[in-house]
C-alpha cells in the first residue's frame, strides 16, 4: 500500500486531495492475467460512525473463495456525498491489511471515474493499493446512457459532460444494469470484461455480492450481540 496522504482531514482538504490525485490515475491494460480478484463492500448506518467492512477474494475462473477478512471500526470523516472515499476507505484498508494474500485485481462496490471530480472510491483505493481496480455500482452518481439490448454482456457508455466516464452493463438478461467505471491501472473495456467473468447468475458480480453478504452478516451478528447484552442488563 502507498501512503498518499493523511486520512484525518477537513472536507475542503479532502476535495483538494482528490484534485491532486486525479492526475495519477493510470488507464492501462493488465500487465498479467487476472487469476484472483477481491470484492470489497461496507455496511453502516448513516447516523452512526461505526463501519463494517469486508473483503472476499475469489479465484478465477471458478470463483472459488480463497480468502476473506472483516473489520468493525469507527469512521473519522463524516458522511458527505462526493467524499465517501474518506469516510469508507480507511475501513477497507484495515480489512485489506488482514488478508493472507494479495489479489491480482479489486472490485469496489461503488464508483471510480464516474464521479463528479472523476475520482470515486475505486480510483482512490486503486491508487493506494497500486492494483488494477474498478468500481461496480448499483446506481448512477453522474452521467446518462442510451437504452441498449437486454442480453447479458451488452452495455452502453455512461456519458457526463460529453465524456465517457463508465458504462451501464447488463450482467443478466432483462435485468437492470450495473454501472462500471475504472479505478486505476485498468481500461474500461478490461473492467467490463472482468465483471462478466465474475458473474454467477446474479445481477451483482460475485466478488462484491459475497462481500455484501459478509458485511451484512457481520453487522447483524453484532447488532444481535448488543440486543442480547441490553436484555441481560435490563
Amino acid at each position: 500500500m502507498k501512503e498518499l496522504h493523511h486520512w484525518t482531514v477537513t472536507p475542503a482538504e479532502a476535495v483538494e486531495i482528490q484534485q491532486q490525485l486525479r492526475s495519477k490515475i493510470k488507464i492501462e491494460k493488465f500487465a498479467r492475467p487476472i487469476k484472483t480478484i477481491a470484492g470489497c463492500d461496507l455496511s453502516f448506518d448513516k447516523h452512526s460512525d461505526v463501519i463494517y467492512a469486508g473483503i472476499v477474494v475469489l479465484q478465477l475462473p471458478h470463483l472459488r473463495e480463497i480468502d476473506r477478512s472483516t473489520v468493525i471500526t469507527k469512521a473519522t470523516f463524516p458522511y458527505i456525498p462526493g467524499l465517501l472515499s474518506f469516510h469508507e476507505s480507511p475501513a477497507v484498508l484495515e480489512a485489506w491489511a488482514k488478508l493472507n494474500l494479495q489479489p491480482d485485481a479489486v472490485i469496489i462496490d461503488g464508483h471510480g471515474y464516474a464521479h463528479p471530480r472523476r475520482i470515486g472510491i475505486a480510483c482512490h483505493l486503486g491508487l493506494v493499493l497500486d492494483l488494477p481496480t474498478l468500481g461496480c455500482a448499483k446506481s448512477i452518481l453522474v452521467g446518462k446512457y442510451k437504452e441498449f439490448q437486454p442480453e447479458a454482456g451488452c452495455y452502453s457508455y455512461l456519458i457526463d459532460k460529453e465524456e465517457i466516464v463508465g458504462a451501464a452493463l447488463r450482467t443478466k438478461r432483462n435485468v437492470k444494469p450495473v454501472y462500471v467505471s475504472i479505478g486505476n491501472r485498468i481500461t474500461l473495456e478490461g473492467a467490463l470484461e472482468l465483471i462478466m467473468k465474475c458473474v454467477k447468475g446474479y445481477r451483482i458480480p460475485e466478488p462484491t455480492r459475497q462481500a455484501h453478504l459478509l458485511v451484512n452478516s457481520l453487522r447483524s451478528s453484532e447488532n444481535m450481540k448488543l440486543i442480547n447484552k441490553s436484555k441481560k442488563e435490563s
